[in-house]
């Protein structure tokens, strides 16, 4: 069988055969893709559906709430004269009201949707309220392509589909309205008098089917001209390989046989071309291998210093380690390493990474990294294994390293140029590290109180707001506890302010040993310090508060004179919010926090309980 023969074989193998088995399953992946689209974007509808209905409900139960706290104790003209009235001012679609079952009042349009109820235990009235009426559900649900259909038992509260005779609608299936063929998905949800309300999203099907058939036409015409060029290619390298290979043939011949004096023939450009080429200059290319090594390391060793003037702009701790141990390795071509650091003079040194295996080297390298410690490098040898050891700069002046850089390699000692890379590296690193301390302790600096330890008061207005858009979004309690130590001014004026200071800074450790781990003290201004208190209610931190007031009533701070002790209290203010109004919640604990300075000091006032309101997450 000849080449070209095979190589036609190997075409309609490898290429006809899978190319076809492509296209068939390229057509049914594009059924399934559009198919797959259609179920996504009708199930997507539905549960913006579900989302606005329950969003609605959860508005109305808040409504209801609100009515029922200001439903009046009337006959029943007076209460339906009273309700419309307050669904005329909330702008609610429905309100009924009823009393052990029995309805009183219904106000409002019989099409209301996602009813939110409220229970009067006192009378045992229950009010149920709706913001959403049936046919501005279904408008701000459609779309082009979709349509809306709401159900309650037998009655059709909304329409949006084209005109035609409604009959049972599937849960989840494909209907045809009108001519043209829809994805319907149904869901029910709660309505008024129990009643269950049903919704149907109906999204468009012939946009897909239109995009299917372009889709499979444009992969048909793809894969028909993949073909016709892979065929016309496969017969023109057929006859240009069977000259080249005849060729390379012949001069392989030649160098089985000895005769290294003759080149391989090379014509054109292209691979074969090329290879021959290379056959010709792997002599020489073997020959100056040695010189290009040596280059090589030289350039290794520039790069490895300009890598090192990277370090100083570098504020990833982590990478920088990392970083500095990597480069070290290519540095002196070492065959394992590791790095070792501390955060402080009086921790020990912790590995903080590593390249390779120092299995069975543990002695050496502590032997090199003991020395490094005193003398910046130190030096080992095991085994035909070499062991270097460089030392960071110290964390402070007169302490020990800030950490090591061990590096192992076989049978080849440590000369004075790998000496003078890994000091020249040691101290681009340790510069590194500095700066990323500095960088740092400014940042710390900008969100702490220098003389309490504790957030100041542009980091509380920050941490604050974080938590009062959590509220927004989920609902769930914030409280805030607001205190003013009694009498300051006093310890000031009798025992002077650095006095005064040691008092603030007793009363900061206190907040932060007696608040938990998810709260946040800070101090708010002058001998004011403040705790937010993160899904907490007002029950909860008047607990906390008084645990805290107590804790600093039984402080003893000694005197800056050493003639005995002084002894504190402390007055506290607390409020709570699930409306995300964060200047009303700090409004309510001062006036919290006044209330117990009126009240005699060295106790825990509560705020009055916000009224329901919502307040958008924008």
């Amino acid at each position: 069988m000849s080449f070209r023969t095979r190589l036609t074989g190997f075409f309609v193998l490898i290429v006809i055969v899978p190319m076809l088995a492509v296209g068939v399953l390229v057509f049914r992946l594009i059924g399934d893709s559009e198919r797959g689209k259609a179920d996504a974007r009708a199930s997507g509808l539905a549960g913006v559906a579900a989302s606005v209905y329950q969003s609605a409900s959860a508005n109305g139960r808040i409504d209801a709430q609100t009515i029922a706290r200001e439903l009046p104790r009337a006959t029943k003209p007076a209460l339906r004269a009273a309700i419309a009235e307050l669904a005329a001012r909330s702008g609610l679609v429905r309100v009924t009201v009823s009393a052990g079952g029995t309805p009183l009042a219904d106000v409002g349009q019989r099409t209301a949707l996602a009813p939110g109820m409220a229970t009067i235990q006192a009378s045992d009235l229950t009010v149920t309220a709706s913001e959403l009426g049936a046919s501005q559900y279904a408008r701000d649900l459609q779309s082009p392509g979709v349509a809306v259909i709401v159900r309650q038992g037998s009655r059709l509260l909304a329409n949006t589909a084209p005109a035609a005779t409604l009959g049972p609608l599937p849960r989840r299936g494909d209907v045809t309205l009108a001519g043209t063929k829809y994805r319907a998905v149904s869901q029910t949800f709660p309505g008024f008098g129990g009643v269950p309300v049903t919704v149907t999203v109906l999204s468009n099907l012939s946009a897909t089917s239109s995009s299917v058939q372009t889709s499979q036409l444009i992969a048909a015409v793809f894969i028909a001209a993949f073909l016709l060029l892979a065929l016309a290619f496969s017969v023109l390298a057929a006859r240009e390989l069977e000259g080249q290979l005849g060729r390379f043939l012949e001069a392989a011949r030649r160098l089985g046989g000895g005769d290294f004096s003759s080149p391989v023939p090379t014509e054109g450009h292209d691979q074969f071309a090329a290879l021959g080429e290379e056959f010709n200059k792997m002599s020489d290319q073997l020959r100056g291998r040695l010189e290009e090594l040596q280059q090589e390391r030289a350039r290794l060793r520039e790069s490895i210093h300009r890598i090192g003037q990277t370090f100083e702009s570098n504020l990833d701790r982590p990478a920088l380690l990392e970083l500095a141990l990597h480069t070290a390795v290519d540095a002196v071509q070492a065959r394992s390493a590791r790095i070792t650091e501390r955060q402080a003079n009086d921790e020990p040194l912790v590995q903080a990474g590593a390249v390779g295996t120092l299995s069975g080297l543990q002695q050496p390298v502590l032997e090199a990294e003991r020395a490094a410690i005193g003398d910046g490098l130190g030096e080992s040898h095991a085994d035909g294994h070499f062991v270097a050891s460089v030392a960071l700069g110290p964390l402070q002046a007169g302490g020990g390293a800030r950490g090591l850089i061990t590096v192992t390699r076989k049978e080849r000692e440590f000369d004075d140029d790998d000496r003078d890379i890994l000091r020249s590296l040691a101290a681009q690193a340790t510069l590194a590290l500095e700066n990323v301390e500095l960088h740092y302790q400014v940042q710390r600096q900008a969100v702490t109180d220098e003389l309490t330890g504790l957030a100041n008061h542009g980091r509380f207005q920050e941490l604050l707001q974080v938590e009062i858009e959590q509220v927004r979004r989920y609902r769930h309690d914030v409280a805030l506890i607001m205190l003013d130590l009694d009498d300051f001014k006093s310890i000031n004026d009798t025992y002077g302010h650095q006095q005064g200071d040691v008092v603030l800074r007793h009363v900061a450790r206190v907040l932060r040993d007696t608040s938990r781990e998810a709260d946040s003290p800070a101090r708010y201004g002058g001998e004011e310090m403040v705790v937010i208190l993160r899904h907490t209610g007002l029950d909860g931190a008047y607990a906390i508060s008084e645990r805290v007031r107590s804790a600093i009533e039984a402080l003893r701070i000694p005197r800056l004179d050493g003639d005995g002790s002084l002894r504190i209290t402390a007055s506290f203010g607390v409020a709570a919010s699930a409306n995300g109004d964060k200047e009303a919640l700090i409004a309510d604990a001062d006036v919290a926090l006044y209330g117990a300075k009126r009240q005699g000091k060295n106790r825990t006032v509560r705020a009055q309980p916000q009224r329901a309101k919502v307040l958008s997450a924008e």
